[in-house]
């Protein structure tokens, strides 16, 4: 009424149009069956309601719907432990069974921490990229992007070795961001106890891959890195009057290297380290065979000797100290210690 004292002007009159007759006929008698027959009316009403609110509780939900970035981002994972030039050769030969797709146009990875750890992974973990031809130049361009994985995802597990996870670049990398993982959905286990720790992981893996609609439900792996332990026994080193210093010493040295001078160049200055080159580090005889110096073995004979032929009783004596130097050489590192490899680590995170 407002707006018609606004806007209108001259004579109005007030009739309805066909469209509204043609309702109110229609309307009329549903209206008077509904107020002859009003308790049947609200309950129907109210489990109309009820029942809405059932379904709506059962329908599927998401906060933020996933954004098809149109590329894909693959995460090989191989055993804690592989050597880089074989994390190499291994995702040389992936990343050319994943070229075979005609939908592929070009892949490349990552492994390992750069100088600026801004991402650190172990050479046993690959970020590797799938970049996708646009949809036009696909052989079926109306091939689903989900259908794709799917064979993309059991075309890579034919290829031994590896475990898998898909996932998109930017989302990937948001994730990480946001909670330190690279899955849309992560449960964290804090403890102090990290044998604890692993086993209630694996029993919430199984939790978790039983609803329904979960998809590469996988425990981040802490074990399984092969250790090489040298356990010193106390009682030869004291046996041969060594002390554990000593050891350990000569082990680092040999294992992880020690600085014995600096290298100058111009301005520059550079470390020189002492260690046993690669092949004797991995071979375990060549590491029992380490000579351990012994220190010099000093024994002291002390005689009393008189100050002259014709000394009374009460003539005082002169000691005579004579020292006799044994040198005792080396004793091998296998002597002193046992030398075990077992599964340890892999990464500890706070």
């Amino acid at each position: 009424p407002a707006a018609v004292a606004l806007f209108l002007t001259g004579r109005i009159a007030e009739k309805e149009n066909i469209l509204m007759r043609l309702a109110r006929r229609a309307y009329e008698p549903v209206l008077r069956t509904a107020l002859a027959a009003r308790g049947i009316v609200v309950t129907s009403a109210a489990v109309l309601v009820v029942l809405c609110l059932l379904l709506a509780s059962r329908m599927g939900s998401e906060f933020i719907p996933s954004l098809d970035e149109g590329d894909i981002a693959l995460h090989a994972l191989r055993i804690p432990g592989t050597s880089l030039s074989q994390a190499v050769q291994m995702q040389d030969i992936l990343e050319k069974r994943i070229k075979e797709f005609p939908e592929v146009r070009e892949v490349f990875a990552k492994m390992g921490t750069a100088e600026i750890a801004t991402d650190p992974m172990p050479p046993s973990v690959a970020d590797c990229f799938v970049m996708l031809k646009p949809r036009e130049e696909w052989p079926d361009p109306s091939k689903p992007k989900a259908q794709l994985l799917a064979e993309l995802e059991a075309a890579v597990k034919e290829v031994p070795g590896n475990n898998y996870e898909l996932t998109q670049p930017i989302q990937m990398r948001f994730n990480e961001l946001i909670s330190g993982v690279r899955a849309d959905v992560a449960v964290k286990v804090f403890g102090d106890d990290l044998d604890v720790m692993a086993e209630t992981a694996e029993e919430i893996e199984q939790v978790l891959g039983s609803v329904p609609g979960a998809a590469d439900v996988k425990t981040e792996q802490s074990t399984g890195l092969p250790v090489l332990s040298i356990e010193i026994d106390r009682a030869k080193l004291a046996r041969y009057g060594l002390n554990i210093a000593e050891v350990q010493e000569a082990v680092e040295i040999a294992m992880g290297g020690k600085q014995a001078g600096l290298l100058f160049q111009g301005d520059r200055r550079f470390p020189i380290v002492v260690r046993l080159p690669e092949h004797l580090r991995t071979d375990l005889d060549a590491m029992r065979r380490i000579p351990i110096p012994l220190g010099d073995l000093t024994t002291k004979d002390t005689k009393s000797t008189k100050r002259g032929k014709g000394a009374s009783s009460n003539s005082s004596f002169v000691p005579f100290v004579s020292f006799v130097v044994n040198s005792s050489g080396f004793i091998p590192l296998g002597e002193l210690a046992e030398f075990k490899v077992e599964p340890g680590l892999n990464q500890v995170n706070r």
